[in-house]
């Protein structure tokens, strides 16, 4: 689980195919290494991925061919600045919102504008994934937790303070450019459960008695 808060820039060292759609990486980093262990799970781009090794300033991850296929993992090289961190501590803050880890998919920068000192997105994404996003709902961009400030059919609108674009690699990103995308889980499981059959069935809360009281 994590929150959404990136910890800090790592590089990526080194990537080495292991097989045609999956792959070695080795990334450079300081902070999130500090009490690594094998097995520690590491979010990269806002992509859980498992420490299979580390050195005093390095960790490696394999990534497997779902995960090369479902998330923007392809088109990182070496020397790519990458979003990194580490799993949430219990005893932690919890800045951001709840995180997977788990990319639903990918989408693209269409827009980038600035205002006052505020940089607006315009990113496009997959059509299945409207139907979890609302306006000032959460959603994760290359594991970056933030607030949608627009929602329009495929076409949701972000906005980086002056903060989240020096310590991410989001301020970098412009037009044409590919970003991982979790959307919100609560949204995702509450939308689970009104369409599976047995909600339908035998329960009384559906969207027209969510709509009725408020909730939608």
């Amino acid at each position: 689980m994590f929150t959404g808060i990136i910890e800090e820039l790592g590089t990526i060292e080194n990537i080495k195919n292991v097989s045609e759609q999956a792959v070695e990486m080795s990334i450079a980093s300081k902070r999130v290494i500090e009490d690594v262990h094998i097995g520690d799970s590491i979010a990269v781009n806002g992509i859980c991925l498992t420490v299979t090794n580390f050195t005093s300033d390095s960790f490696q991850v394999d990534a497997m061919p779902e995960t090369i296929k479902a998330t923007s993992l392809k088109n990182l090289k070496r020397g790519s600045k990458v979003n990194l961190e580490r799993a949430m501590a219990a005893n932690g803050r919890f800045g951001g919102h709840f995180v997977s880890g788990h990319i639903d998919g990918t989408g693209e920068i269409i827009k980038k504008h600035k205002e006052q000192n505020a940089i607006y997105y315009d990113i496009e994404i997959p059509n299945d994934l409207s139907q979890f996003l609302m306006h000032k709902g959460s959603i994760t961009v290359d594991g970056t937790s933030l607030t949608l400030f627009g929602v329009r059919d495929n076409v949701l609108t972000i906005s980086l303070i002056p903060h989240t674009v020096s310590e991410t690699i989001l301020g970098g990103k412009g037009e044409g450019d590919i970003v991982n995308i979790e959307c919100d889980m609560l949204a995702k499981y509450v939308h689970n459960m009104l369409q599976s059959e047995y909600a339908q069935e035998k329960s009384n809360i559906n969207q027209e008695f969510l709509k009725n009281n408020g909730f939608m």
